[in-house]
């Protein structure tokens, strides 16, 4: 398996950068969308992501179970696009169905992540660069995302910080 690791601020270019990556290896593409379309701003933002994406890749919307979805889907010949990270642990921390023990899921994920068939491509924010926030579950959030962000660096191949746009290579074990 060859694993990709995008991270940056929002509106960065991660997901156009997924998408290009995914595209050229001409293989299969399956993108596990973690977002729950909560409000109006989140279904516009859905509905924009899906509209970009080439009507041949296959979106399978899992909010919860994330490890569960990468590892049904993970195959040769196929690209799995995780987008993103930051909505998951949102959804863990906030969400409805969140489940009972937030970091056996987080160890779940970065577990998997080591060792399956194909090509997984994992999309994630750094939000941790700006003004500590001023509550304590904020705080605990962007905590969770630090870590997590920092845990998944280590387990892919390679590490690309998107800024403006711009792909810069932090890490490439391939």
């Amino acid at each position: 398996m060859t694993s990709e690791f995008l991270v940056g601020a929002a509106r960065s270019g991660k997901s156009r950068h997924a998408s290009t990556l995914a595209a050229e290896s001409g293989d299969r593409v399956i993108v596990l969308a973690t977002a729950v379309a909560g409000d109006a701003e989140i279904r516009a933002r859905i509905a924009r992501h899906r509209a970009d994406r080439p009507t041949e890749w296959t979106t399978v919307e899992e909010p919860y179970d994330l490890a569960a979805a990468i590892r049904r889907h993970a195959a040769d010949g196929t690209v799995v696009i995780v987008d993103c990270l930051t909505m998951w642990l949102a959804n863990l921390h906030y969400g409805t169905e969140r489940p009972l023990n937030r970091e056996s899921a987080l160890d779940e994920l970065v577990t998997v992540l080591d060792g399956l068939p194909g090509r997984v491509v994992v999309i994630s924010n750094e939000i941790g660069a700006g003004v500590v926030p001023a509550d304590p579950h904020s705080r605990a959030f962007v905590d969770d995302l630090g870590r997590l962000n920092q845990r998944v660096a280590e387990v892919c191949d390679r590490v690309t910080l998107l800024a403006v746009g711009l792909p810069l290579v932090l890490k490439d074990m391939r």
